[in-house]
C-alpha cells in the first residue's frame, strides 16, 4: 500500500509540474490532487525538494538498469534527454527554478554513466591507459551534458536527437582517431 501512495504523490507532483512552475506548487496542492492527507505526504517525503530528489534518483536507477550498454554518443544524448522530452513542461519548470541544481546534478550523473558505459569497451579494445580513459570520458561527458543543458536553456526548441545525429555524422571517425592517438602515445 505505501508504494501506491508514494507513486500517487509522484504522479500528482509531475502532473502539477506540467501545469505550473515549481514555486507555485505546494504540498497542499499535491495532497489535494492525489486525495491523501498531509501526514501521508510527510510519511513518504520530507518536503518538495526531497520529492524531486526521489524522482531524480528513481530515474537514475531506471536508466542504469535499462541501459547496461550504449552504442554511440547520439544514443547517450537520446537516453539522457528521454525524461525531458516526455515531461517537457515539468522539466522546464524545474530547470527554471531555484531547484535547478537538483536537475543539473541528475543530468551530470546520467551523462557520466552513459558516456562511461559507451567508452568502456572501446577503451579496452584500443588498450587506452586509465589516465587517457579518464580524460576521454570527462570530455565526452561534458559534451553530452553541455548539449542537453544548452537545449534546455534554449527552451527545448530544437530537435536534440536530430541535431545530435547530425553532429555524429559530421565527426565520423574522430573517436577512432582519438583512440589511434592514445595507442601511439602509450
Amino acid at each position: 500500500m505505501p508504494n501506491f501512495t508514494r507513486n500517487a504523490i509522484i504522479a500528482s507532483f509531475l502532473k502539477l509540474l506540467e501545469e505550473r512552475p515549481l514555486n507555485k506548487i505546494t504540498i497542499k496542492d499535491i495532497v489535494e490532487d492525489c486525495g491523501i492527507n498531509r501526514n501521508s505526504f510527510y510519511y513518504h517525503f520530507q518536503d518538495i525538494p526531497a520529492l524531486l530528489g526521489e524522482i531524480v534518483s528513481g530515474e537514475i536507477d531506471r536508466i542504469i538498469n535499462q541501459y547496461p550498454t550504449v552504442d554511440n554518443l547520439a544514443e547517450c544524448v537520446r537516453i539522457a534527454a528521454e525524461f525531458s522530452i516526455t515531461h517537457r513542461k515539468a522539466v522546464l519548470h524545474v530547470f527554471n527554478s531555484v531547484n535547478r541544481d537538483i536537475f543539473e546534478n541528475y543530468m551530470w550523473r546520467i551523462c557520466g554513466y552513459l558516456v562511461e558505459v559507451y567508452m568502456r569497451p572501446l577503451c579496452v579494445k584500443h588498450k587506452v591507459s586509465e589516465s587517457d580513459k579518464k580524460v576521454i570520458v570527462q570530455f565526452y561527458k561534458c559534451e553530452v551534458f553541455g548539449q542537453i543543458i544548452g537545449w534546455l536553456d534554449g527552451g527545448m526548441k530544437d530537435d536534440i536527437i536530430a541535431v545530435t545525429v547530425r553532429l555524429s555524422e559530421l565527426r565520423k571517425g574522430m573517436i577512432d582517431e582519438l583512440f589511434t592517438r592514445c595507442e601511439k602515445h602509450s
